[in-house]
């Protein structure tokens, strides 16, 4: 396998009422720099949701193992959203010989995203 998909959705509820009742768990599913401004705002959660369904859609185009949260980043500075890889996440992507890119939505109720693995395209010299 050289290429994968991966897809996720979720209710932007469950994740805010997650978040709630355990206020650790923020921090064991967002690295620092994923934590967005304006905590408890309806648009801040709909954006960790968003950042959640990226997570398990990489997983999911990886084929990896297991659900490691913190291994996958997902970097947005104003333009399209990214993905950075770390630990295992890393280590199977370029096992695989391959680059994720990810897209993601969200509305008031739910969240959802899209990730592919893609072979990345030859640069000509």
């Amino acid at each position: 396998m050289n290429e994968g998909v991966g897809i996720d959705l979720m209710d932007v509820d469950r994740l805010a009422a997650a978040l709630e009742r355990r206020p650790g768990l923020r921090d064991r599913l967002f690295r620092p720099g994923e934590h967005t401004a304006g905590d408890g705002a309806p648009r801040a959660t709909r954006s960790l949701a968003a950042r959640f369904c990226a997570k398990e859609a990489v997983t999911k185009a990886l084929r990896l193992d297991a659900f490691r949260p913190l291994e996958i980043e997902v970097v947005g500075d104003g333009g399209p959203p990214t993905v950075r890889l770390h630990g295992a996440a890393a280590a199977r992507a370029r096992e695989l010989g391959v680059d994720v890119v990810i897209s993601l939505t969200h509305e008031r109720r739910s969240a959802a995203a899209v990730a592919w693995a893609v072979v990345p395209a030859a640069v000509p010299a």
